[in-house]
């Protein structure tokens, strides 16, 4: 059905509007200012469309007399969940998690929906693949107060079984939420499609939905969504584009660290993640993370490396494994876990072309232990010096601190926020660190901890 057409005249003085033209502004009475307008009206009950009335939809606004988008976040009383965030929920913001089953999505959204329940109001959780029963298991389980650690499940809780997106507009409309979830976006389907639930129709039908629920009422609305064997985000791309913040939990079942991270974040910054262990009583918060990582680390290894990167808005001290052993058979191996297989290339490159190791009929394994994938370059030289470490069969010491990017001539390059790594050295009780000499001129001496700049990869072996 074609949208219909009406005509109206707008005062450019004051902006008021008139169904018939005058020569004077009835309102501020200019003469000549009436100007005419198109006005397209769609249905009444059209649901593609945001505003959910048809009055409301097809008016311009001016930006100057738009309210500030600087709205009071709602804490969801996980700290690393809020950090992630950017500093907790925005009102009507749409947020896309995702992770391998069992990994602790469902743990981490029934805690965050107590905490909200406890101290906002009412919060809306809408399941599609559990039951009211299992759903209450949980709670129990998870739903304490931080203050006392009790268990207890806020009166504001409510818990829907349902599937149909209609259905789930109508009781938002009705009970009107603090806070709606939805577990999971693959199980919910509208009637106005035909096609199978989870379908990519179906899919972009339900956010659409979701999208108006939120973005028109001012609700938060946490998406649940599955993955695929690779890993990547399961559905149609267009789900990621619509929502305002991804989260991604990943770790490994065996283990019982989770990281959760931010692939896009309209309303904050995706460098920063959450860490988590899970344990008997849901997910608890890891606060000293570089403690964690590096508890572990035992003394007098060869080819493992202490090195640190900047997350976010706190720097991390994690450990770097290498392994190198003579090839056998066929081609050198080269397997990496949690860094870049390209970028491992390129430093055994350089250690081969300026340092004159010998790796061509060597198998190289390089891991970050933890399960922590860093970006950037802050652990460039930390790499090179574990492999460096394992192929010549001596160890460094476990209390130095070793960071830089590595460039293609072998010279190392400065990293960004040095000074906070240094201090965080300092507080894990390390007495060294190597890094860049452009870095480490910007040290101000007389700390508890050495600072050692070098220019190159070579000067490297003096250390071992």
């Amino acid at each position: 059905m074609a949208k219909k057409k009406d005509t109206v005249f707008v005062c450019q003085e004051c902006g008021s509007e008139s169904t018939r033209w005058t020569g004077q502004c009835p309102v501020c009475h200019a003469w000549n200012s009436m100007v005419e307008e198109k006005v397209f009206t769609g249905k009444e009950d059209d649901r593609r469309r945001r505003t959910s009335s048809a009055a409301a939809a097809g008016k311009p606004q001016k930006l100057a007399e738009v309210s500030s988008g600087e709205k009071e976040r709602i804490d969801t009383g996980i700290r690393e969940l809020n950090r992630v965030l950017g500093g907790g929920l925005v009102p009507g913001s749409l947020v896309l998690i995702s992770g391998e089953p069992g990994i602790g999505k469902s743990t981490i959204i029934i805690q965050a929906a107590g905490n909200i329940a406890r101290e906002r109001g009412c919060v809306l959780y809408v399941s599609g693949e559990e039951s009211e029963e299992q759903i209450k298991m949980r709670a129990d389980r998870v739903c304490r107060r931080p203050d006392t650690g009790a268990g207890e499940i806020s009166d504001n809780l409510f818990i829907l079984a349902e599937t149909n997106i209609e259905n789930v507009s109508t009781v938002c409309e009705n009970l009107k939420p603090e806070f709606l979830i939805v577990d999971s976006i693959q199980t919910m389907y509208s009637s106005e499609t035909e096609s199978a639930p989870g379908s990519v129709s179906q899919v972009r039908a339900c956010g659409n939905e979701l999208m108006k629920i939120g973005k028109s009422r001012g609700i938060p609305v946490f998406i649940v969504a599955h993955v695929t064997k690779s890993g990547e985000l399961a559905g149609p791309r267009i789900l990621e584009h619509m929502v305002d913040c991804v989260l991604s939990f990943t770790g490994d079942r065996s283990h019982e660290m989770r990281i959760l991270r931010a692939q896009k974040n309209r309303f904050g910054t995706t460098s920063e993640i959450g860490a988590f262990e899970m344990a008997e009583e849901g997910l608890v918060e890891i606060e000293n993370l570089s403690g964690t990582l590096m508890e572990e680390m035992d003394e007098g290894n060869e080819g493992a490396v202490a090195t640190a990167v900047y997350e976010g808005t706190r720097p991390l001290i994690l450990e770097v494994q290498a392994l190198t052993c003579p090839c056998n058979v066929g081609f050198a191996r080269r397997t990496t876990i949690g860094i870049d297989n390209s970028r491992v290339n390129m430093i055994l490159a350089v250690l081969e072309k300026k340092m004159g190791v010998k790796l061509i009929d060597q198998d190289v394994y390089v891991n970050i232990v933890g399960g922590l994938k860093p970006e950037g370059t802050y652990t460039d030289l930390a790499v090179a010096a574990a492999v460096y470490s394992s192929f010549v069969g001596r160890r460094l010491d476990s209390r130095t601190l070793v960071l830089g990017e590595l460039g293609l001539t072998g010279d190392l390059r400065a990293v960004q926020n040095s000074e906070k790594i240094v201090r965080e050295g300092e507080r894990m009780g390390f007495r060294r660190v190597i890094m860049p000499v452009k870095n480490a001129e910007r040290i101000k001496p007389g700390g508890k901890i050495e600072v050692i700049g070098i220019r190159n990869i070579r000067e490297i072996r003096e250390f071992f």
